[in-house]
């Protein structure tokens, strides 16, 4: 979409935060609207625009990652660490994408996301469209629409052969 820009609305990204910075505007409905209305933009690019604009005015990455395993969720850290070690793994295109609540891991699409739930348990959710639920790799449900499966870790020891493998097998498919 980023490379799409310029040709379906007439200004590379660049140029349209150097508009954005220009306004007083800092919701994102209010850029939203503003771009539509004032700009004609549709409501795709409008919202790509301002999420890139507002990423500006987020802290960096690593403390988004710090603030979602402090205080007591801070002994949860290493399940979060020992799973990036192992999806890093994985190849050179793997992508980190912190948010506030949880670490969106993205290849050409997301394949999963890693997200301290609870105090003592860490979510796993991953994109394994069509694969049988177990009693470990649970049916997503209400947890997260945007992955199909979800397993519950409780100790860096159940960052094991067979979750790993699961991830795997989304990594794979969000290359196709």
């Amino acid at each position: 979409m980023i490379r799409n820009l310029p040709e379906k609305t007439g200004k590379s990204l660049d140029q349209w935060i150097a508009l954005l910075n220009g306004q007083s505007l800092d919701k994102h409905g209010d850029i939203l609207r503003w771009l539509k209305t004032e700009h004609g933009m549709t409501h795709g690019f409008a919202n790509l625009v301002s999420i890139k604009f507002r990423e500006g005015d987020q802290p960096p990455a690593v403390d988004l990652v710090a603030a979602q395993y402090a205080g007591p969720k801070a002994a949860l850290r290493p399940i979060h660490d020992a799973l990036m070690d192992a999806v890093t793994g994985f190849g050179g295109d793997v992508e980190l994408a912190p948010k506030k609540t949880y670490v969106s891991l993205r290849r050409a699409k997301q394949f999963g996301i890693v997200q301290a739930s609870t105090r003592t348990r860490v979510d796993i959710g991953i994109n394994l469209k069509g694969a049988e639920p177990t009693k470990r790799l649970e049916a997503a449900g209400s947890f997260n629409a945007m992955v199909s499966h979800r397993v519950r870790v409780a100790s860096v020891d159940e960052v094991d052969d067979e979750l790993i493998g699961w991830l795997r097998a989304a990594y794979e498919g969000a290359g196709k």
